[in-house]
């Protein structure tokens, strides 16, 4: 069954300082009209997915194809999302050749 859990915070440094202490931080969510409040969430949230204002749910539902997937502290491995950049070359060696003619 689900359930949710509120907790009243005075600011939204405290909310997200309270977020940060989790062992987790696979995504999270805002609803502001507030550009500082937004930049704020968006420079110390400790989590692999952001949403903001996001109509559907604050902390669900990337979309395959078009935004990456991964999660931060406990709730990953590497920090590199599924779907995104920089999730093949995790697996991969770079190596670099320099070939002169033969003489």
């Amino acid at each position: 069954m689900p359930f949710v859990s509120l907790i009243p915070f005075d600011n939204l440094d405290e909310a997200i300082a309270d977020a940060n202490r989790s062992a987790f931080g696979l995504t999270a969510g805002v609803y502001t009209r507030d550009e500082q409040e937004l930049d704020l969430f968006l420079s110390r949230i400790e989590a692999g997915v952001l949403y903001a204002n996001r109509a559907a749910g604050a902390t669900t539902g990337a979309w395959p194809g078009f935004q990456t997937f991964c999660g931060w502290k406990g709730s990953g491995t590497t920090g590199k999302g599924g779907l995104g950049s920089w999730y093949v070359p995790q697996f991969m060696r770079e190596q670099s050749h320099t070939v002169f003619d033969a003489q």
